[in-house]
């Protein structure tokens, strides 16, 4: 069997390319939201941009495919089967891409006038930047929490527990004006350089959704690629809800986490985490029984 990253780079196209910019957008069952997405991508991205759209539909049973076809023609479209993930749906794109740079969106975004432009100057001016992300907002305009970040070792895993259940606060302070390198950016919105792309390879499949991202950006850094958080580019993003009330998102979610933990850190590790998941469920249920 060939190795992982071998895998992961298989059928890559070539870095070298005219188009500037490979705008990648998965979508599962949110027509009108990607149709607003898709018209501030049209919009604000595609002019005065060398750029192409690729939309993947992961098996969408609410017309969202006919209707990229209908509205969206420009847009290169395809259609899955069955949803077989985020990571695995935006490697499909990624594959048959051909930007210099590949943009990965969420279908719940919406990307105002210069903000992509803004990005891809910064990435010229930044060579050692292997992706770069914008700050995301809510649509009031407020920060949104966990668009960027660090590792989830288990020492910051803890802390960020701490804060959320006894100090009733965010770790992390997400309405920093401040340009910096960073663990992570989501991948609501992510700008990836292709070159780093073709060292470090493609999403990592194994996780269906929640934690490729971190993924992605851990194998850049470790590859000696910087990792920018650049909130002077704001992108409106609907997500990024709370999986409180989502058992299924949240079961996902933990996964995930797991998948991450058994790619990079030890068997000690990883029995210590799923531990810890266990006891944070508990006291989770605990106080919400406390509140009912």
């Amino acid at each position: 069997m060939a190795p992982e990253s071998d895998l992961l780079r298989a059928s890559l196209m070539p870095v070298s390319s005219t188009l500037d910019l490979s705008v990648v957008i998965v979508n599962w069952n949110t027509s009108e939201l990607l149709r607003d997405c898709l018209t501030s991508v049209s919009a604000h991205v595609v002019v005065g941009t060398n750029a192409e759209i690729i939309v993947v539909d992961n098996a969408s049973s609410d017309g969202s495919a006919a209707m990229v076809e209908r509205e969206f023609p420009q847009a290169r479209l395809i259609r899955n089967s069955r949803n077989l993930g985020f990571a695995y749906a935006n490697n499909l794109a990624i594959r048959i891409s051909l930007g210099r740079y590949v943009l990965l969106l969420n279908s719940d975004t919406v990307v105002p006038e210069g903000a992509v432009p803004a990005l891809i100057e910064f990435m010229n001016d930044h060579p050692d930047a292997g992706a770069c992300g914008p700050r995301l907002i809510r649509p009031d305009g407020l920060p949104q929490a966990y668009s960027f970040g660090r590792d989830p070792t288990l020492r910051y895993l803890a802390q960020r527990a701490v804060s959320r259940l006894l100090l009733q606060r965010d770790l992390h302070k997400w309405d920093t004006d401040e340009v910096e390198t960073v663990d992570w950016v989501s991948g609501a919105c992510l700008l990836a350089r292709r070159a780093t792309i073709h060292q470090v390879g493609l999403l990592d499949e194994a996780m269906f959704m929640y934690f490729e991202d971190n993924d992605w950006c851990l194998r850049m850094r470790q590859a000696g690629w910087q990792i920018y958080h650049c909130p002077f580019v704001s992108v409106v993003h609907l997500g990024g809800r709370s999986l409180v009330n989502n058992p299924s998102a949240r079961a996902t979610y933990y996964h995930s986490l797991q998948c991450f933990y058994q790619k990079h850190y030890s068997t000690l590790a990883c029995i210590a985490l799923r531990l810890s998941i266990a006891a944070y469920r508990l006291v989770c249920s605990v106080r919400y029984v406390g509140r009912s």
